[in-house]
């Protein structure tokens, strides 16, 4: 089994007095070989921490003292030591299978692991759940989780997975729900498959066998021109407003029966029907921002000044996991500081340029113009790399963005925003770096945006 390996130690650290030092192999903590970051957590937060080393092909054993609970000081190099729990689903509206070749091996990686559901908020649909998965949760009450529903018909969604364990595997829902694990659910809604009458018959269904969920989305499949199946396709603009209306009839529901929404609509299927976003308060928090939901008043919010920090919560324990490893779409977005400083020696009182996607810029024209930055121009960058209805922002490419500020002024400020990057680089491997124009990233909430164009206000 691969082992932990020291990737830093945090300095004045318990782990960096004792002599920790990066390249470390984690052999055993305490005696017991910690299997993901979670074990490896528990273990670390114990006041005595034995820890079997190897460095160098030399084998060391270091004893630390601490006080219970205070941080170790060590950065692991991954979320799970032993392997991860691949998906043997074969969903038609699957977004792995919708990818070019030739991109970075780590993408093409389908996980249904229950831990990186409780990790990361990535989203499992149970099929290869387990007793003794069952047994772990609930005896470490790994809370929150996050299912994928989709339907819950069962040869509905056995069909929709293309795995005949999808008619049986939300038994493991039911059984997480009665040992009281917090669970968010999610249906993407692939037209003429589970939509129409099919959804109203999940959402029924939701109330009728899963009312403890606390939350569920309601999300479209992505649909990109690399996709070999004919049955998927995009929704209309009449589709996505029947979906809205679905929800928006079952949300009333709900709160009659249980006193809360449960069930929301991404922003996607506002833009597609071309209506009105619901208001802040009826998104009840933003519990799925990170699932789109919500996203466009939480990012109002946080430009108007109103809400600092209303929506972009992380999902999952590493939100405050002492040494979360970085990984995926979860690592820093941003180039190192030194690679941002050479890419930033524009004047910051020259005008604002926002790069951005379809979707992107359907919200932010008008909020931009409602909040004082009406000067600030939007560069939209349609997404050629993967065609299709692909208008999100955070899968904006750089050889898109590169086509688009090739053809760009010169003696702008061009904003990034960061969601379309991971360490610097895009899904296409491009680095930042590589860009035509110089580009300041921007963290993608609200309050980073007001503060970059308000840099540029005082320095002009």
């Amino acid at each position: 089994m691969p082992l932990p390996q020291v990737v830093a130690v945090a300095d004045l650290s318990p782990a960096s007095r004792a002599g920790i030092t990066p390249g470390d192999e984690i052999r055993s903590m305490n005696g017991q070989v910690p299997r993901d970051v979670i074990e490896y957590q528990l273990i670390a937060d114990e006041p005595l921490v034995e820890l079997a080393l190897a460095r160098g092909g030399l084998e060391l054993e270091v004893v630390i003292e601490k006080l219970a609970g205070e941080p170790l000081g060590v950065e692991v190099s991954s979320a799970v030591f032993d392997r991860v729990r691949t998906c043997d689903n074969h969903c038609e509206f699957c977004f792995i299978y919708q990818l070019p070749k030739g991109m970075r091996r780590s993408l093409y990686l389908k996980d249904d692991d229950y831990r990186l559901s409780f990790l990361y908020g990535n989203f499992t649909t149970l099929t290869r759940f387990t007793e003794a998965d069952l047994e772990r949760v609930v005896d470490e009450h790994l809370s929150p989780l996050y299912v994928s529903i989709h339907a819950t018909d069962p040869d509905l969604r056995s069909r929709m997975l293309r795995n005949r364990r999808g008619a049986v595997s939300l038994r493991w829902l039911r059984l997480l729900l009665d040992a009281g694990i917090e669970v968010h659910g999610q249906v993407v809604v692939c037209p003429d498959i589970n939509d129409g009458a099919a959804l109203h018959g999940t959402l029924a269904g939701i109330l009728d066998q899963y009312p403890e969920l606390v939350t569920a989305a309601v999300v479209p499949l992505g649909v990109s021109k690399y996709s070999g199946e004919e049955a998927m396709r995009p929704h209309t603009q009449s589709e996505a407003a029947f979906v809205l209306d679905a929800v928006a009839e079952w949300q009333g529901v709900f709160l009659s029966a249980l006193g809360r929404r449960v069930i929301y609509a991404s922003d996607e299927y506002y833009l597609i029907a071309g209506r009105e976003f619901p208001l802040a308060e009826e998104y009840d928090g933003f519990p799925q921002h990170e699932n789109g939901i919500g996203m466009a008043r939480s990012f109002e919010l946080e430009l108007s000044g109103v809400g600092e920090g209303a929506g972009g919560t992380r999902s999952g324990f590493f939100q405050w996991v002492e040494g979360a490893p970085a990984e995926g779409y979860r690592a820093p977005r941003a180039p190192a500081p030194e690679t941002v400083v050479a890419l930033t020696l524009q004047k910051r009182s020259a005008p604002a340029t926002i790069l951005t996607g379809a979707y992107g810029a359907a919200v932010l024209r008008p909020l931009l113009d409602a909040y004082g930055f009406a000067d600030v121009e939007l560069l939209v960058v349609p997404n050629d790399f993967f065609g299709g209805n692909i208008g999100v922002s955070g899968l904006m490419t750089g050889v898109d963005i590169s086509r688009v500020l090739a053809d760009a002024p010169e003696g702008r400020r061009y904003l990034l925003p960061d969601v379309c990057l991971s360490n610097g680089i895009f899904l296409d491997g491009m680095a930042v770096g590589d860009l035509p124009r110089p580009v300041e990233i921007v963290a993608t909430d609200g309050v980073s945006l007001r503060q970059a164009l308000r840099r540029g206000k005082v320095a002009a």
